[in-house]
């Protein structure tokens, strides 16, 4: 019961409010709710604090969260690692969105059919990570940059290009540009290259292909990865490519814990997986 509050405080602290945290560990508000009055009244300490429809987490929430958080996380992940893959075993997928709809669309329906025991899941790359850790996912599908000492077998695809995306054609970089959220480590190094190029982010938005429809409606021009051109089919007229953009590129990575590997269900669907990229094509663009 104690481990089982602890969880519950680590992803409402990840995700800020009741009904997500309750999303994410299929619970209702109110049972997220009940296990973290249990975990206080367990610890006699006061964890979270309502914020309107957010919660804040108390100091000592957070001392808690920095001295348990990754040894829960690890703890999972052993555990995780004593179950054995078998045939109707279900193997989880974390993957990015953008590179769920860019790149694997065109094979899970087939490779579903093959197996039926595949769970797929949509998230951002540092709870992709964090759930592969913990062996509540098999398989790491994600983009941008890895949180350091994540302690997994990662296999690098490739770097995902960008474009910036525009309604009207661009002769020079733009001046500012709607972005993802670069608060996200896995995004914070393009604040970097934005910042050398003189470029400032207008709007910071979850969703590149929030960003790319924005852009293609004439709000303003967006930065847009590979995968969501695809995606949408953007056209090559409003695509433009500029010298800044050459290291201004995504790791694409999939990750996975090493006893993953004894089974060859997760060693195929890896192969599979590996196989659609080596076919990738890059879009035309103007470059500049």
């Amino acid at each position: 019961m104690l481990l089982e509050g602890i969880e519950t405080l680590l992803v409402l602290a990840e995700e800020g409010t009741m009904s997500k945290a309750g999303n994410r560990l299929y619970l209702s508000q109110s049972a997220v709710s009940k296990r973290i009055a249990k975990l206080e009244i367990r610890l006699g300490k006061k964890l979270i604090i309502p914020d309107g429809r957010r919660i804040q987490l108390t100091p000592q929430a957070k001392q808690l969260i920095a001295s348990v958080g990754p040894s829960i996380s690890e703890l999972k992940g052993l555990i995780s690692d004593q179950i054995s893959l078998e045939d109707h075993t279900t193997i989880s997928l974390a993957c990015s969105e953008t590179l769920v709809a860019g790149y694997l669309a065109p094979i899970l329906a087939n490779y579903f059919s093959q197996d039926r025991h595949i769970t797929l899941t949509t998230h951002h790359t540092p709870i992709i990570v964090e759930k592969v850790q913990a062996g509540e996912a098999t398989i790491g599908f994600c983009a941008g940059h890895l949180p350091p000492q994540h302690g997994l077998d990662i296999v690098h695809l490739f770097d995902e290009p960008f474009n910036i995306v525009s309604h009207t054609p661009l002769t020079s970089p733009p001046t500012s540009l709607l972005t993802n959220v670069l608060s996200n480590p896995a995004n914070a190094y393009q604040a970097g290259i934005l910042q050398k190029a003189g470029i400032a982010p207008l709007m910071q938005m979850d969703s590149y292909t929030a960003a790319a429809q924005l852009a293609l409606n004439g709000v303003a021009p967006a930065l847009v990865p590979l995968s969501i051109i695809q995606t949408l089919n953007i056209s090559s007229k409003h695509c433009f490519h500029f010298d800044f953009l050459d290291t201004l590129t995504r790791p694409v990575h999939l990750c996975y814990r090493s006893k993953s590997l004894q089974n060859q269900r997760v060693v195929t669907l890896l192969k599979a997986i590996s196989a659609v990229l080596l076919t990738k094509k890059e879009p035309s663009s103007h470059k500049h």
